[in-house]
């Protein structure tokens, strides 16, 4: 059969060799550590995934990534997903217990880590020999040094053919202890995710994305992905300074990037961006956690034609609100996008009318597979219709306009949104909890003006006990994730309850706010 003929339906994987062989000596990422041609991207992708296959991997095996934004990273990440293994990115941000559940889960066979995290793990006994990977340095005793790796495996590209059902990747949630829920999606999924976020946040050919956000966060897969399936070229930063966006974005030409809230309004806060200065923006993307509507307007008045506000979960369920439909609809997070439903349920899973609150459910192309190894978490995830057909539940309050245009009013859930980073407050509680002068805590989302919200713990200290807040705010902070830490300790006499006992975080919301405002 001719070759043309043999994948009518490439995944991503294919998509990118075709690249790096048609576009082989255009840019592909820069960095801090130098530039990455198209074909050098390609040689080195080939080499990852054909190092990976030697050490005895075989598909749907998982491959951990806890690694600094670079080179390494991207060719990495490529290398994996194209040797038909599932990529496991990790958030350096979290406390080391969290990431070796996280590895544990998933049972990773393959590690790929940045010296500075390295020494941090424990875990993941199912790694075979020789697999732990260590960039930037040699790594602690029993790794092995990546880029001589590297370098010692065959570059030769095959087809990168994967089946659309395969599974792709698994990012996990959030979590300190336990184990937090990984969710993973099918290689069709993230490509059908990939080209819809493509035309919905205008990546075009010869795109140019600054990522100034942590390649293992779903935000910047929402921008890295597209410009890679364009061809495009990705300017990749260590780290995020406002100060610095303006100067990157004239050097390099940046056509698009994506951002949490608070990097938004910081980036304002130190000077902002303007279209005449910047004439090459065509897309900006906002997720993460609520926009506050000063800053939105602020945005949508320097970009009226790129300033996309996106909300949305990694689970699949995404709306966006477009600048030329925002005005009178500033508090709106926009509509699904082509081809995804979205519905309104009432307390007995009922769909509502238009106009009416309920809980916010989606069906899209690009749901998740599931969560991994969850299968009761992943069918509490789901509402059927009559037809059987699954939707994605997201945990939210909101209601729809006639218009389709969606305006969450409330979270279902508990969940803290705090700089774009999700905070699940059980964690910070079962870490309280194991302070000998703790007998009851509860932690809530506290309004904040820097990063939209931050965690607040309110404790019930045990009798007798000596107990004093800032002591408590110190301890548990030392053993949580950077993003997880709490701004305060408040010692209460109680925390309310209703009739079954159940802890009433929206009391404790509403007097916290309650008080902010007084």
């Amino acid at each position: 059969m001719d070759e043309a003929f043999r994948n009518p339906n490439p995944m991503m994987p294919a998509i990118w060799a075709g690249h790096a062989r048609q576009r082989a000596h255009e840019p592909a990422v820069l960095c801090e550590g130098g530039v990455l041609r198209w074909g050098e991207l390609g040689a080195r992708m080939a080499q990852v995934g054909n190092g990976l296959r030697a050490l005895g991997l075989q598909s749907g095996d998982r491959v951990g990534l806890l690694m600094a934004n670079d080179l390494a990273y991207v060719e990495a990440l490529l290398g994996v997903m194209a040797a038909g293994l599932v990529a496991v990115p990790l958030n350096p941000g979290v406390a080391d217990a969290a990431l070796d559940a996280m590895l544990e889960d998933a049972a990773v066979s393959a590690l790929f880590a940045t010296q500075e995290h390295a020494s941090r793990l424990t875990a993941a006994a199912a790694i075979r020999p020789g697999a732990r990977l260590c960039a930037e340095g040699a790594g602690p005793e029993g790794w092995t040094a990546y880029e001589p790796w590297r370098d010692a495996q065959d570059a030769t590209l095959g087809l990168c053919e994967v089946e659309a059902s395969a599974c792709c990747n698994i990012i996990y949630s959030s979590g300190t202890t336990g184990t937090p829920k990984g969710i993973a999606h099918t290689h069709g999924q993230r490509l059908a995710w990939t080209r819809d976020l493509a035309s919905a946040l205008r990546y075009r050919g010869g795109c140019r994305t600054l990522v100034i956000t942590g390649l293992h966060s779903n935000i910047t897969w929402a921008g890295m992905l597209p410009t890679l399936l364009q061809g495009g070229r990705l300017v990749v930063q260590r780290g995020f300074d406002a100060h610095d966006v303006p100067a990157l974005v004239q050097a390099h030409g940046i056509t698009n990037f994506s951002a949490a809230p608070v990097q938004f309004q910081r980036i304002l806060e130190a000077g902002g961006l303007d279209q005449a200065e910047t004439g090459s923006i065509v897309g900006l993307m906002c997720c993460g956690s609520p926009l506050p509507e000063a800053v939105k307007r602020a945005w949508i008045a320097r970009f009226p034609h790129g300033f996309i506000e996106l909300y949305g979960s990694t689970e699949g369920v995404i709306t966006t609100l477009e600048p030329e439909a925002a005005e009178g609809r500033m508090r709106s997070v926009g509509r699904g996008l082509p081809g995804s439903e979205t519905v309104i349920l009432d307390d007995a899973d009922r769909p509502v009318a238009a106009g009416e609150a309920g809980e916010v459910a989606q069906r899209t192309p690009w749901m998740m597979a599931g969560y991994w190894n969850r299968p009761e978490a992943t069918r509490e995830a789901m509402w059927r219709d009559g037809e059987g057909r699954p939707w994605l539940r997201t945990g939210d309050i909101g209601r729809l306009d006639a218009d389709g245009f969606l305006y969450v009013v409330d979270r279902k859930k508990d969940m803290i949104l705090s700089g774009g980073q999700n905070v699940y407050p059980a964690d910070i509680e079962a870490v309280l909890a194991d302070h000998p002068a703790v007998a009851e805590c509860a932690v809530i989302g506290a309004p904040d003006p820097k990063w939209g919200e931050t965690p607040v713990a309110l404790v019930v200290a045990r009798a007798g006990a000596a107990c004093e807040a800032e002591a408590l705010k110190a301890w548990v902070n030392g053993r949580v994730g950077k993003f997880q830490r709490v701004s305060a300790v408040r010692l209460v006499d109680a925390l309310p309850r209703n009739a079954a006992g159940k802890v009433l975080k929206r009391e404790l919301r509403d007097a916290l706010a309650a008080e902010a405002a007084g």
